[in-house]
This record gives structure tokens, sequence and C-alpha cells, in this order.
């Protein structure tokens, strides 16, 4: 893995800074030493990462909506970014469905504004758009979905991540190709880590659940999905970004997964969770007949980011539930301590050696 070194003082813009993963991006930039400035709506949970993890003074806070694209150029006039990443959206698959027109306008009119800025500036570099694992059309396949299958996402959250994939090829073909900056995006499985308080997503239900002193409800125990710690794609979009800001022959669309042991079920996944957090932690399975399509099997083969870059996952499930009960007992037990715990992790993390596993 490359030296964090190389983005010190370099000037980077996250978009979503305020979220789950943008906290933990912008964490890790600042151990770097990076330029920073976010650009996001405020925090959306309570608690959340973002304050938790004391970001605040140590970066250029903006805050603003993506959908805004007078407010957007201006944060990208004043930071005048090397590297843009983009994670703001509207992450939740079920909120997609009660609230599709925004789930659009974020997902879709979001990724075009960022890319017009970055098309009417000449500093920006290195663009990472980060989609998601659910892009593809999913035809419920046992083996991983390649970066050349169609996309065509299902439900109005995956589909517009799709169209923002769609976006990107477009500006990329008729703008950026012969230029000096180079755009990617990166298609990651689902993330799990310590400070995720998102509703509907499976790690942070069993959290309150357990904090409730109530049994985990799992609506769809067998479903099977690419389970990883949030450190791993994030050091993926972060080596990315690196490279094709080296080399434009880089730029291009990644999928970003675990290793074989991290494609399971989620009743195996709550089941470890369980085994980590211990204290009598217990699930139930309770199907929802009112809830609405999620795919039943969703596998990502990441063959062409590790023979690209000789990249592997770092952490295997059972790494990645362990130190999200760490994270999340050390929060209890004192909420002040959750910045030493972000470094920890992430120097732990540093020094793990590359799992060589299979990764289709």
């Amino acid at each position: 893995m490359f030296k964090l070194s190389f983005f010190k003082d370099k000037r980077v813009l996250v978009t979503g800074h305020t979220g789950f993963k943008g906290s933990w991006l912008c964490r890790i930039l600042l151990k770097a030493g990076a330029e920073l400035t976010g650009f996001s709506l405020l925090p959306h949970t309570i608690p959340n990462l973002y304050n938790l993890s004391m970001l605040d003074g140590n970066l250029n806070s903006i805050i603003g909506d993506v959908r805004d694209f007078e407010s957007l150029k201006r944060a990208f006039d004043r930071a005048k970014p090397e590297f843009v990443f983009h994670l703001a959206a509207q992450p939740i698959v079920r909120d997609g469905y009660e609230y599709p027109v925004y789930t659009y306008e974020t997902n879709v009119m979001g990724t075009v504004n960022v890319l017009e800025c970055v098309r009417q500036v000449d500093y920006v570099r290195s663009v990472i758009n980060v989609t998601t694992d659910k892009v593809y059309e999913n035809k419920e396949w046992v083996w991983g979905y390649r970066e050349d299958e169609p996309l065509d996402g299902y439900d109005p959250y995956s589909n517009s991540k799709s169209c923002s994939e769609l976006v990107t090829h477009s500006y990329v073909n008729s703008f950026f190709k012969h230029t000096s900056t180079a755009v990617s995006t990166a298609r990651a499985g689902n993330v799990i880590g310590g400070g995720d308080f998102a509703v509907d997503r499976i790690i942070p239900d069993c959290i309150r659940a357990v904090l409730d002193t109530r049994e985990i409800i799992v609506r769809n125990p067998y479903s099977t999905r690419p389970y990883q710690h949030v450190l791993d794609p994030l050091f993926a979009y972060l080596l990315i970004a690196k490279m094709q800001y080296s080399d434009m022959k880089y730029a291009g669309w990644y999928n970003i997964g675990p290793d074989g042991s991290g494609c399971i079920t989620t009743k195996d996944l709550v089941t470890l969770f369980c085994t980590f957090w211990g204290n009598t932690a217990t699930w139930v399975a309770k199907e929802d007949s009112r809830a609405p399509h999620e795919a039943f099997s969703l596998k990502l083969d990441c063959s062409k980011l590790a023979t690209t870059f000789n990249w592997y996952p770092r952490w295997n499930i059972r790494t990645a539930i362990e130190n999200t009960v760490e994270w999340t007992k050390a929060w209890i037990n004192d909420p002040k301590g959750v910045p030493a715990v972000m470094d920890m992790q992430i120097e732990a993390f540093l020094k793990e050696p590359e799992s060589k596993l299979q990764l289709s």
C-alpha cells in the first residue's frame, strides 16, 4: 500500500464529509496532512460520527447541498482542490422507496453538479465518484459481477447510483478524456464499522437492539452481501486517486469488495456480531411482508482492482466485526475517546498484511 504521506499538503475536497464513510475518510486524510475541505449537509443522526470524531476545527467544513450548483461551485472556488472524493448521497435503499425524487435529485444531479464544477476549472487532477455494488442489473447470480456487466439497479437508490455511473461515463467521454483530469468510479460492497448510526442498516440495527436489551430482528436472514470494514474501501479510493493522479491510464471503473469469506448471509453476519458482543446478545428472524423488494444475492468480482494495483483486502469479516464492536464499546464507555480509537484502528489497519484470499 502507498504511503499516506503522499497526500501531505495536497488540496482535497470531500463531499458528504459529515457522513459515516466521509468522517472516516476525513480522519485518514487529516492524519496524512492533507489540506482538507468538506462539503455536506449537517449530520443527519444523533449521535453521529462526524461530531464524535471531532473533525470540526481541523478542516474547512462547508455546509451545503450538492443539489445546489452555485453553493457547490463556491466551495470549489474556495478550496481549489487537486483531489475530489464524491461521497455525498442519499444512501439508504428503503429511503429511496419512500423519497424517490429526493434520491434521484441527490444521487444523479448531485453527481452532475460535482462533475460540472470539475469541468469548469483547471486545477482538479483526480476525481473518485463513490457509487455502490448495487449498480448492476442483479440476476441473482451466485458469482460476482464484473465492471463490464450491465448497469440497471432495481430500486430508486440502486438505480440512481447506476445513473450516477452513466453520468460519470458521459462526462469522461465528452469532457475529460483528453485533459489532465482523471476520473474513476468506485463500486464498494456493504461497509461496516464503528460510528455508523444509520437506520435500516443491519449492524447499526444490531447495536441499537443490544443497547435497548432487545432481540435483534433480522428481516432477510438468507440474503447474501459482500460485507467489508469501512477502512478497506476507503484506502482503495485513496489508492485509485493517487495512481490516476500519477498516470491517467489508471482512471476507470472499479469494484471494491471483500475476499470470499466476506460474502456471507445476514444470519451469519448477525451471529458473528452476537459472538463478539457477548452479554447474551441474540437474534430472531421476522419476515416483513410489507418490505419493498431487495436483492437476495449480491457478490462482486474484484479481480480488476487486484490485478491493476496488486490490491487485496486487509481485514476479513471476523476482524471487521471485532473492530466494529471494539469501537462501539469504546464509544459507550467514553465518547470523548472516539478520535483516539479511530486513529488506533487506522494504524492497526495499515500494519495488517494484505489478504491473498479469493476475491470473486
